[in-house]
């Protein structure tokens, strides 16, 4: 059963692989109902699978085969909070290696366009540090980077020199 508030993702025509890879990469996520169509549609047969229910981090969603005719963008992505760089690198190198691609500040995205958030908690702490300085150093070593190495940003937080890449 669809919950009360679900998120509509809208794929070409790959919402049951996209449902798939996020089940099996990010805890607390399944797959649930694929529904067929039951007539033909702008984007797809009968029988094609329409949408696809599933769960990324406990957030419901319902993917939707619309077909190529909507792409997605930076305007909306999942956020993950990661606890330590193991983590953080193994969610990353997720995304990137099964099709994805590096952005900045960690973010990247999907191979069906979906924006991800890889945010170590370590991040968040340093730019919110009550200690101004320290906040803008965090700041700044994060916007040099992909992927956020955890080291690197509290190396900053702590006004020590930075290693160059």
């Amino acid at each position: 059963m669809i919950s009360k508030n679900t998120l509509c993702i809208w794929y070409d025509s790959a919402a049951l692989e996209a449902a798939t890879f996020y089940a099996q990469t990010f805890a607390d996520s399944s797959v649930g109902t694929v529904w067929r169509a039951p007539g033909d549609y702008p984007a797809g047969k009968q029988g094609d699978i329409l949408t696809v229910e599933f769960k990324v981090m406990g957030i419901p969603c319902l993917g939707l085969n619309g077909g190529p005719g909507m792409k997605h963008s930076e305007a909306f992505s999942f956020q993950v909070a990661t606890e330590d760089q193991a983590e953080t690198d193994r969610l990353w190198n997720a995304i990137v290696s099964n099709g994805g691609h590096e952005s900045q500040c960690g973010w990247c995205k999907d191979k069906w366009g979906i924006s991800w958030q890889i945010t170590p908690r370590a991040l968040s702490a340093a730019i919110a540090s009550p200690d101004p300085a320290a906040a803008k150093r965090a700041f700044e070593a994060m916007m040099t980077m992909a992927k956020i190495d955890i080291a690197r940003i509290e190396q900053a937080l702590a006004g020590d020199q930075l290693e160059p890449f």
